[in-house]
């Protein structure tokens, strides 16, 4: 009895341990894909895989079927001077991802600031950097998503003054989350798998691999390198599957804003060559507008190079062509510019219903959101794709256009979903349809898709404004929320969608074709404004005067007359043409372009010199980024001050001539008389009263020469700072030049 008694001990012990040995692996190997984030009670069950040489692959298995949606943030502009952008980023977008629940999260630039608090000084700041890391990984684990789906990107202030890549000043590669899941290259592929097709996401870095300090620091610099990847990985599952793709690009910087490479390639031609479905940005902020959205297409013809293009949309809809006349084959994608965190609190929501991409872009300055509807088909008929019409005409797929469908996040029970559509034909919005939409239920959902039928073949009109749809859902606490109204065209046809003069010149100029012919065009014009007509009246008879002009009025009098008086100061005249010369042929500047190092570079118009490069040729950075400091240097003082020293030189004649006139003197005759000019015997009048009310536009345009004064010092003080620059001694005659010719003709003026 005690033998057997202490033979069960052992056994026992090697019981459990075997137990243990057993159990254990297989308790491990439960979720093979846990991670310290809590994936495994998050309603988002997607396989993720890193794949080497090829990116991330995400495989969506849960309903709702062959939806996905994704979302963007873009310039968070995190500050140590403006800590309550990170606090509002902290508290709002952990919960809110939370309630989305999406397959990705896009982080387009402008992760941090790197700016001083007078805003003139642009350098990389290692708290702030700091901050972004630990904001993210409390917004990761708020959210409850796999930290592997966040992809973010550098923008340009996030290279400020970086001189290379891996360089000490380069805290994105340490700091940001695609640095520390060691994605480094400049291009950054996702495939997200659904059981219908494919969808593509491709980000593009395309800040410069030499990272200058503001304010010449932005533009993005697409090489033919970057390119070329680009372009493989667009067309890299084009023969690798039978399932149809959906191709979406991410970038921070606009194609308005994004330079051409070495060869002349820009990013424009690479995505119309590979069916690029959108692109999508940020850097341009809500402050200029909220409708910086931009289609682009192959056929369009309108200026060589598409340097300008005056719509949206540059198709208007009554030239589109019905199915029964058939639809020429267009190559064209949506460019999406979006809405920045730093003022604006923006964020995106970007659904791909059946290969149809919706979006919609919510404000969150007034803090976070209960409820957020999303319309999916019908789809807006201000962004859809021409493809989506050539569709139509092509195969007619009836499920597609038989239900209304609706996306629905929400972080209180929904409790009735209703869609109402208006006629806005008679003037005012009638309801003709409000019908309730049920959710579709699945034992595994990502997220709450609402659907109804209707009979959508009662809405082809050749109007595609004229329909539009709204949504209201109320949760269980009876909180109503609506959704914008929005056009939809069941024809395919697109819905006007124009720009203010704001978004015209930021996207509908391409600024890095344009900076060029606008350059030449001032110097053309201006020159041949002063040399001219020097040229021509050197070999005039004729003698050009204020009295010679009011007898024979016109603008080619004027314009004698007023040059004639601008030859009389030849001092003045030489200094303008000789600096004008001097912006050509000569560096404007010396300064720090850089944070690490002490080496200072030149500007020219051409760009940024630092030294030779190997062939013994000039390198010239910052193109055309160069241009911010360049044409308002050229438009807003220059061209200004020649126009004022043209004006005070022509006043000194008029005003010559008047007092000759008012004393009976001729024009050679004594001067000191006319100096001494004085009022009547009366004495009610005195000289200096006299000279003032006389001369009224000399003093309108002295108020204009302290304008152009002060407008030149706010530029120089931005560049001191800027660049680390002395104004005597790193660019005396850019910044002393134009107001000592101001003074010195309000000098030579003065005197009749």
């Amino acid at each position: 009895m005690g033998s057997s008694s202490r033979l069960r001990i052992p056994i026992l012990v090697f019981g459990l341990l075997l137990c243990f040995i057993i159990l254990v692996p297989c308790c491990s190997s439960d979720n093979p894909n846990k991670t310290d984030n809590g994936d495994e009670n998050n309603r988002n069950k997607n396989n993720v895989k890193e794949i080497v040489d090829e990116g991330q692959f995400i495989e969506v298995k849960s309903a709702p079927e062959d939806v996905v949606w994704v979302v963007q943030l873009s310039d968070l502009h995190f500050s140590v001077h403006n800590p309550e952008r990170a606090q509002d980023f902290k508290s709002i977008v952990g919960p809110t991802l939370s309630m989305i629940n999406p397959s990705l999260v896009l982080i387009t630039g402008d992760l941090t600031d790197g700016k001083s608090k007078d805003l003139l000084t642009t350098k990389q700041d290692k708290e702030e950097w700091i901050e972004y890391q630990n904001i993210m990984e409390d917004v990761v684990r708020r959210s409850g998503l796999n930290k592997s789906i966040f992809h973010d990107l550098r923008g340009n202030h996030d290279n400020f003054g970086v001189s290379s890549f891996g360089g000490p000043s380069d805290f994105f590669s340490k700091y940001s989350l695609n640095g520390q899941l060691g994605r480094n290259g400049p291009v950054d592929s996702i495939i997200i798998q659904t059981g219908e097709r494919k969808l593509l996401f491709v980000g593009i870095d395309t800040t410069s691999s030499s990272g200058l300090r503001g304010p010449t620091n932005f533009f993005g610099h697409p090489t033919d390198e970057l390119l070329s990847q680009l372009s493989s990985a667009l067309r890299k599952w084009d023969s690798q599957s039978a399932e149809p793709i959906t191709k979406i690009s991410f970038g921070h910087f606009p194609l308005s804003f994004s330079a051409a490479s070495s060869s002349g390639k820009t990013l424009e031609d690479v995505f119309l060559l590979h069916s690029l479905s959108a692109y999508i940005c940020g850097h341009l902020h809500t402050k200029f507008g909220k409708n910086l959205k931009r289609r682009h297409e192959s056929i369009h013809p309108l200026y060589p190079h598409k340097m300008i293009q005056f719509n949206a949309n540059t198709i208007p809809s009554d030239n589109r062509k019905d199915c029964s006349d058939g639809l020429t084959s267009v190559e064209e994608f949506w460019e999406w510019e979006m809405g920045d965190w730093r003022k604006s609190r923006a964020m995106r929501i970007l659904a791909i219903d059946r290969g149809h991409i919706s979006f919609i872009d919510i404000d969150y300055k007034l803090g976070a959101k209960n409820t957020i509807i999303l319309p999916t088909f019908p789809l807006d008929s201000r962004f859809m794709a021409a493809s989506y019409h050539k569709h139509n005409c092509d195969s007619m797929d009836l499920s597609l256009y038989e239900t209304i469908r609706v996306l629905v996040f929400s972080a209180s029970p929904i409790v009735s979903v209703v869609a109402r559509i208006y006629d806005s034909r008679p003037g005012y919005l009638l309801e003709v349809v409000e019908t309730s939409l049920r959710k579709l239920e699945s034992t595994s959902s990502r997220g709450d898709l609402y659907f109804a039928p209707w009979n959508f073949k009662a809405f082809e009109d050749p109007s595609p404004e004229r329909y539009l749809l709204q949504i209201e859902a109320i949760d269980n606490l009876g909180r109503s929320t609506l959704s914008e109204l929005r056009p939809f065209s069941i024809n395919g046809l697109h819905a006007k969608l124009s720009w203010s003069w704001k978004e015209f010149i930021l996207m509908g100029c391409h600024w890095a074709a344009l900076y060029f012919p606008i350059f030449w065009s001032f110097y053309f014009l201006v020159l041949s404004t002063i040399l001219v007509p020097k040229i021509l009246l050197f070999f005039s008879r004729r003698h050009y005067s204020y009295k010679h002009y009011i007898a024979n009025r016109g603008f080619l009098n004027c314009l004698a007359w007023i040059f004639t008086e601008l030859y009389n100061i030849p001092i003045l005249w030489g200094c303008l043409v000789a600096y004008l010369f001097y912006l050509i042929l000569c560096p404007w500047l010396f300064g720090q372009v850089f944070t690490d190092g002490k080496e200072r570079g030149y500007m020219t118009y051409k760009g940024w010199v630092l030294k030779p490069n190997k062939n013994g040729n000039l390198e010239f950075l910052g193109f055309p980024d160069i241009m911010v400091v360049v044409l308002p240097h050229l438009f807003f003082v220059v061209l200004p001050a020649i126009v004022v020293i043209g004006g005070l030189a022509a006043e000194r004649g008029r005003y010559r001539d008047y007092l000759l006139s008012l004393s009976g003197k001729k024009k050679d005759e004594n001067q000191s008389e006319i100096r001494g000019y004085a009022p009547s015997s009366d004495g009610r009048h005195n000289r200096s009263h006299f000279l003032s009310s006389e001369r009224w536009t000399r003093n309108v345009l002295l108020v204009v020469s302290l304008a152009i004064c002060w407008v030149h010092f706010k530029s120089c003080r931005v560049l001191m700072k800027a660049y680390e620059m002395n104004p005597i001694i790193h660019f005396p005659l850019y910044s002393l030049l134009i107001p000592l010719m101001l003074a010195y003709t309000i000098y030579k003026t003065g005197n009749i």
